[in-house]
């Protein structure tokens, strides 16, 4: 049955090393979601929604997982720092599957939040945990099903009623280990009616010349009146594959902000299921990539309207270089309850080379007339006019080029509602187009050790 049964063999075989390394709802699952993917195959091109990514195909090397949760040699204990100017954030690592907090996060953590390692959470705090992990993440997705039977730890969140979390959280995975790895992890969000948070999540690879698969799953539940922004960027290495999963649930007047910039990487497929499920929720999902060389990016969308007065935004946009490929499947459903609907979907993209590729597959199912949606893509190449004038004013072809795509992005990285980030990710797409590989750090090399450093 493919790729996947090396990973059943493995679950049979390691069941009680599985369960020693996590706790609660974590372990009560596995049985579930192995019963899940028994007889599955992971959607290959052959799959409705993954005709341009084969997950099967990333499962498929021969990949090890930190069954027995064997100590990386990395220094968490002065930990990793991407430099954001101007913003202070509160840090924690995951290395590969396993939650590190430096110790500004302990220090600086105010009542009425927690943020620890989610195996802590499910001995520490069942009661929370057991109420909403997995509750979104569906095991009918084989991929969610099979993360849900391998993971060990990942990130707990919490906000209390009326918390509003002045500085943001950021959490960095790193990818370090001497053999390829997958690390299957989770990130399980909760915020109280009325509080507010906003979480960094930055990924990166320590060891460039390995093979890594990232198996993610995010369930973020906004509860009334809260407000949550998730701000996501890659920047890993060609050998790393991503398969991402964020699923949301919005209660009455609540606000979602999504956004997830892929700079650098292998293969990646982000899917996003977001339901508004309380009326006057908003919702502003975005995302941007930028590909070059082999490089494929796959962002799936699927927004639902289920109550009146909600507002959803989405907004897509890739640069393709070289021989890089690009997918995006996003769909807006607005259910019978959903009256009174604005729904907005776009998706724009420019091929930079003659070899690059762009599939785009924008959807709208509306089953109410009082409604205001709307859905479109475009795929083009760099405005030659505009590339024409700039040359005439003397500025060189290649740095057009950069001055234009730059430009096109803009409006995505607008959506990012932290100054100090915003800016950050100028910063970095300007240095991606212009070929320089760096880290949010900016170190001197790819991966320096000035980087780990948690001042």
């Amino acid at each position: 049955m493919g790729a996947i049964n090396q990973y059943i063999d493995l679950f049979d075989a390691n069941l009680d090393a599985l369960n020693a390394g996590s706790a609660g709802a974590l372990n009560a699952m596995r049985a579930a979601a192995r019963q899940a993917v028994e007889g599955r195959q992971l959607p290959d091109r052959n799959t409705e929604g993954y005709e341009k990514t084969s997950i099967e195909d990333m499962y498929s090397p021969d990949f090890g997982v930190n069954v027995g949760r064997m100590r990386i040699p990395v220094d968490v204990a002065a930990s990793f720092r991407c430099d954001i100017p101007n913003v202070s954030t509160l840090l924690a690592v995951v290395v590969n599957d396993s939650f590190h907090p430096a110790a500004s996060l302990l220090k600086n953590l105010p009542s009425g939040v927690e943020v620890m390692s989610l195996a802590k959470a499910a001995k520490e705090r069942p009661e929370i945990v057991d109420k909403y992990y997995g509750r979104l993440a569906s095991l009918d997705d084989t991929a969610v099903a099979l993360n849900t039977m391998l993971v060990q730890d990942g990130v707990f969140i919490h906000l209390n009623r009326g918390v509003k979390l002045a500085r943001p959280l950021q959490v960095v995975n790193i990818f370090s280990s001497p053999s390829p790895l997958l690390a299957p992890r989770r990130v399980l969000l909760i915020a109280d009616e009325d509080s507010e948070v906003e979480l960094l999540l930055c990924d990166h690879t320590q060891d460039s010349e390995r093979h890594y698969l990232s198996s993610q799953v995010i369930e973020v539940f906004a509860g009334r009146d809260s407000s949550v922004g998730i701000y996501d960027i890659e920047e890993s290495s060609p050998l790393t594959s991503r398969d991402s999963h964020l699923y949301a649930r919005q209660d009455k007047g609540s606000k979602l902000t999504v956004n997830g910039s892929t700079l650098m990487g292998g293969t990646t497929r982000n899917s996003y299921d977001i339901y508004l499920e309380g009326s006057g929720a908003e919702t502003r999902l975005s995302g941007m990539a930028i590909g070059t060389g082999k490089m494929h990016t796959d962002n799936s969308s699927s927004v639902i309207h289920g109550a009146e007065r909600c507002h959803s935004d989405q907004l897509f946009k890739y640069v393709l270089d070289d021989d890089a490929t690009g997918a995006f499947e996003g769909s807006i459903t607005v259910t019978p309850q959903g009256r009174f609907t604005e729904a907005y979907q776009s998706n724009r993209n420019i091929l930079a080379s003659t070899r690059a590729r762009m599939h785009t597959k924008p959807q709208l199912l509306i089953y109410n007339d009082d409604v205001k949606c709307s859905h479109g893509a475009t795929t083009g190449q760099l405005d030659q006019n505009a590339l024409f004038y700039m040359r005439t004013r003397g500025i060189p072809l290649a740095e057009a080029r950069t001055m234009l795509m730059q430009a096109f992005m803009v409006d995505v990285i607008d959506t990012v509602k932290l100054e100090g980030l915003r800016d950050r990710l100028r910063h970095l797409v300007e240095k991606r187009f212009i070929g320089e590989r760096t880290l949010c750090s900016d170190c001197k090399t790819n991966h320096s050790p000035r980087c780990l450093t948690d001042e």
